[in-house]
């Protein structure tokens, strides 16, 4: 009997593997910590990538405006927030004229103390404006017409596209349908109207066989994305990325396509992970707090290992969902795929040119479901909210384990407990 700890909510869930399983635990390639990580992010502002640095280009700027994540990303802003502001003031932009700015897409507003807790130091909220982005304002956005390539409505928060000085700041890691989070992905869906974040989460860009994870080779998401960049014209980026134990290990800054795809050059060999095998039974997270807040964020975790789970199989995703399902809206489209089943519900997506909000996330749980079983085991949903999942829902992670090695007689099982930040590739 073997127990291996799987993320889950703030801390660690262990479990115990039934007799005669054979684990294979699947990890991203330690990366070496940053030994002071804030004398890093000070490098990185001075040695930035395709631009000047921060001090350079912050002087003679009437005003700036940062990005930041909102909660669901374990990004340390506490870390370089201070020191980036400290440098604009320093070098003549007026306190007031400085903005941070959650980039919340069509999530909830963080605010509060769970604001305090995302920026991280307390000298920041004192001394700076610091708003959450509403996608439904209409009056918060600026119009700047359509992309040339896939005709998508472009509107982005006017705080942000007005600052002279404009900075996206994020994580880099594994995304389910954009390739990989940060850089580009924090203004759009980031800080962009609801009209803008619907149309590229449609089917139209959601079933494209190139919209996922770790791909941005002619993934349709990447290439609106860094067009809508270039419709802003001058816009930097700080990029992180974190370990397992959600140290730093790398951060850049500069222009932000540069800057973004030298954080992803940098964490993508570690992240990818080649399996010789495909396996009938997977067990994951969604990667502990803050993404498994929710029931939403937890489909992220279902789709990132698909690759080698072999078709019949059982993928086993342990999630807190300490904030329960999610929004109204997403609620509502679980009600649709479960009264409707998968291919109906489908079909009532692919011929729309705008989503419905947070539909495309209940779209993406159709992938797993197309697949094979999948079980959820959570300590945060109970009722008709197990129910609207869609999905078989598990009191008992070694029981579920054993029945999945009893259906398919392979032992073998898959265990990924950092979730959808690790992506396992079938390399056969």
């Amino acid at each position: 009997m073997s127990a291996i700890a799987l993320s889950y909510g703030r801390g660690h869930l262990d479990i115990t593997l039934p007799p005669g399983a054979r684990p294979a635990v699947i990890r991203k390639q330690a990366l070496p910590k940053l030994a002071d990580p804030k004398a890093a992010i000070r490098g990185a502002l001075d040695n930035p990538i395709a631009s000047a640095p921060l001090a350079e280009l912050a002087r003679g700027r009437s005003s700036a405006c940062i990005l930041i994540c909102d909660i669901t990303r374990p990004v340390p802003n506490r870390l370089f927030l201070r020191p980036m502001i400290e440098t604009m003031i320093a070098s003549g932009i007026a306190r007031e004229e400085i903005s941070v700015l959650v980039a919340t897409g069509l999530h909830r507003p963080n605010l509060g103390d769970e604001l305090a807790e995302l920026v991280g130091d307390p000298w920041v909220l004192e001394n700076v404006r610091v708003e959450n982005h509403y996608a439904r304002d209409e009056n918060a956005h600026i119009d700047f017409g359509f992309t040339k390539t896939r005709n998508t409505p472009v509107k982005l928060d006017r705080l942000f596209a007005e600052a002279d000085l404009k900075i996206a700041t994020g994580l880099v890691e594994p995304h389910f349908m954009a390739g990989w989070s940060g850089g580009r992905k924090v203004i759009a869906p980031g800080v962009a109207h609801h009209e803008t974040i619907r149309t590229f989460h449609s089917a139209r860009f959601m079933e494209d066989p190139l919209a996922v994870q770790c791909n941005l080779i002619g993934n349709p998401l990447h290439e609106e994305q860094l067009e809508i960049v270039r419709m802003l014209g001058e816009v930097f980026a700080l990029n992180t990325v974190l370990d397992e134990e959600r140290d730093l290990v790398c951060v850049t800054f500069g222009e932000i396509i540069a800057s973004h795809q030298a954080a992803v050059d940098f964490v993508s060999g570690a992240t990818q992970v080649p399996m010789d095998r495909k396996f009938s039974t997977v067990v994951t997270s969604s990667a502990g707090y803050p993404l498994d807040k929710t029931y939403y964020q937890t489909i992220k975790g279902m789709v990132t290992p698909l690759d080698i789970l072999k078709p019949g199989g059982t993928l086993i995703i342990a999630s807190e969902c300490s904030e329960g399902f999610g929004s109204p809206e997403f609620r509502e489209a679980q009600a649709r795929l479960v009264e409707l089943g998968p291919e109906r519900f489908l079909a009532t997506l692919t011929a729309k040119s705008l989503a419905e909000i947070d539909e495309w996330q209940t779209e993406m749980q159709l992938k797993p479901m197309r697949l094979g079983r999948v079980e959820l085991y959570t300590t945060g949903l109970s009722g008709g909210d197990r129910e609207l999942t869609g999905v078989g829902v598990i009191d008992d992670l070694t029981a579920a384990i054993a029945r999945s090695i009893s259906r398919s007689g392979d032992p073998d099982v898959a265990i990924i407990p950092e979730g959808p930040y690790v992506v396992p590739r079938y390399a056969g």
